[in-house]
């Protein structure tokens, strides 16, 4: 059954440290104002680069199916229906109750709305976490290192965590491609991204996402290591792809694609193209018991 907010018990079996009932009215409005909005249903169709770089990353590290997959932060399925498909085993989860209705309606068999920093599920139940959205809106150390440390929890032993982060030069160079620095309040915004990763866009200005943090790719690592999960690659997603002012004029040519989506993983781990993408992944593995 799907519920507003979810409490925990500290005495549930496999469930240790529950805090407090979390609910959305706790979200910041910002926040949830953006996603009531209702854009994000489409956002991977219009944003195939991030759409098909991101699933080649999961095919190549998810183990194979029907291997069991949390999607933490999974908005209205996308991934999570692409996943299924493949044979997996998926349980979404996400802050905002439309986008677990609009993942059912999609089709997606098991969602519920929760808070990634509480996960209701039990230690070791899955062979991967997906964190693809999280790590944006909490934008308290404390709080990423909570989730983080969440989906090390529920994931087995040797199972893979994949989290993603927006890059804290994201909206510099989205105003390079977009010609928005001619606004002194999206100037403004820049400079704060910069500064210390905290993204706002008071105004709600269109295209300007909203509240957020933004990664360095050392800080996302170092989070990783300070959940206990031992970090495998810190990749680009889109790298240079996100000086593309529209990604689906090339989508359009298949042969263009495949060669853009190719050479985009051959400079993925360059660490002086990092910051240039507009999301960087950290694949991560919780360490196996001991012998």
């Amino acid at each position: 059954m799907r519920r507003e907010g979810i409490l925990l018990p500290n005495d549930l079996p496999g469930k240790r440290g529950a805090r407090r009932l979390w609910t959305m009215s706790e979200l910041e409005e910002p926040i949830r104002r953006y996603y009531d909005a209702g854009a994000e249903q489409g956002r991977l169709r219009e944003s195939p680069l991030e759409r098909d770089r991101t699933r080649r990353l999961l095919h190549r590290f998810l183990p194979a199916p029907p291997a069991r997959i949390a999607d933490v932060g999974g908005g209205p399925g996308g991934h999570a229906l692409w996943l299924a498909e493949r044979g997996y085993d998926v349980a979404l989860l996400d802050a905002m109750s439309l986008h677990v209705d609009q993942a059912i309606a999609a089709g997606v068999k098991e969602a519920v709305v929760g808070d990634a920093r509480s996960l209701p599920w039990e230690d070791a139940g899955f062979d991967a976490v997906l964190l693809f959205g999280p790590l944006y809106h909490l934008t308290e150390g404390d709080d990423r290192l909570r989730a983080m440390s969440e989906a090390a929890r529920v994931v087995r032993p040797g199972g893979v965590v994949m989290a993603a982060a927006i890059s804290r030069f994201a909206s510099f160079v989205d105003g390079l491609v977009h010609r928005r620095f001619a606004d002194p309040a999206f100037r403004e915004v820049v400079d704060q991204d910069i500064q210390d990763g905290q993204h706002r866009n008071a105004g709600g200005m269109p295209g300007w996402f909203t509240t957020a943090f933004f990664h360095t790719g050392d800080e996302l690592a170092t989070e990783v290591g300070q959940s206990g999960l031992i970090l495998r690659a810190l990749l680009a997603v889109e790298g240079p792809g996100s000086a593309l002012a529209d990604d689906t004029l090339l989508e359009a040519d298949p042969a263009a694609w495949s060669g853009l989506l190719d050479m985009i993983q051959r400079v993925e781990a360059e660490p002086s193209l990092l910051g240039l993408s507009s999301h960087i992944m950290a694949v991560a593995h919780r360490p196996r018991r001991s012998a």
